[in-house]
């Protein structure tokens, strides 16, 4: 396995991964921590420079904490703007290792721009069934409050039906079983109803 630089990976855990610690579950530490794994896993069968893949999937969701929408932007300038990456990386890096951050969101309809681009998206599909459910549930509980049981039920449902159904707005932009397999989990668990008897959990 490639050896990531170890003052790069001192920096971003020293510096970079506690800023997700007051962001809500569904995008705090532990998702930053399988989206870098999965990244790293992904980077293994392809000719990329793994201190890029490793720094993109450490700060892709560094804008959540400035709001959900645009996150990937602000997350990106965030990074570009982060004057200590520059004694590891080139400015012809840092704007792919930008762009790569720009492009992961799952909403966007559009190929990323690199194979970078390819791999954080990817990586933050991390289509776990069970984890999409609870951290689906988690991100209702914690900025809508407000609604009943079933109505929290209701919109987890309908948002994991958006994003994920036959006809959700998600696309999976390399080869991953893992994904694969996960997405057609989810769409027999919205055929079948199963769905929201998973979510029940996590209310």
């Amino acid at each position: 396995m490639r050896e990531i630089n170890p003052n790069l990976l001192a920096y971003i855990q020293q510096e970079i991964l506690p800023q997700y610690e007051a962001v809500d579950g569904a995008h705090g530490p532990e998702h930053i921590r399988r989206v870098i794994s999965n990244s790293l896993e992904l980077a293994q069968q392809l000719d990329v420079d793994i201190n890029m893949v490793y720094t993109i999937a450490a700060c892709h969701d560094l804008g959540i904490r400035y709001g959900r929408e645009n996150h990937e932007r602000t997350s990106a300038e965030l990074l570009i703007e982060d004057q200590k990456l520059e004694q590891w990386f080139t400015p012809e890096q840092r704007e792919i290792m930008k762009q790569a951050v720009e492009d992961h969101r799952a909403s966007r309809s559009e190929a990323p721009r690199s194979l970078y681009g390819r791999i954080v998206s990817e990586a933050d599909r991390d289509i776990d069934p069970e984890e999409i459910v609870k951290r689906c549930v988690e991100y209702g509980k914690a900025h809508a409050p407000e609604l009943t049981r079933q109505e929290q039920l209701n919109r987890a449902e309908e948002h994991i039906r958006q994003k994920y159904g036959e006809d959700g707005y998600l696309h999976l932009w390399l080869p991953c079983s893992r994904n694969e397999q996960g997405l057609s989990t989810l769409r027999e668990w919205l055929r079948t109803g199963i769905l929201k008897q998973k979510a029940e959990k996590y209310l």
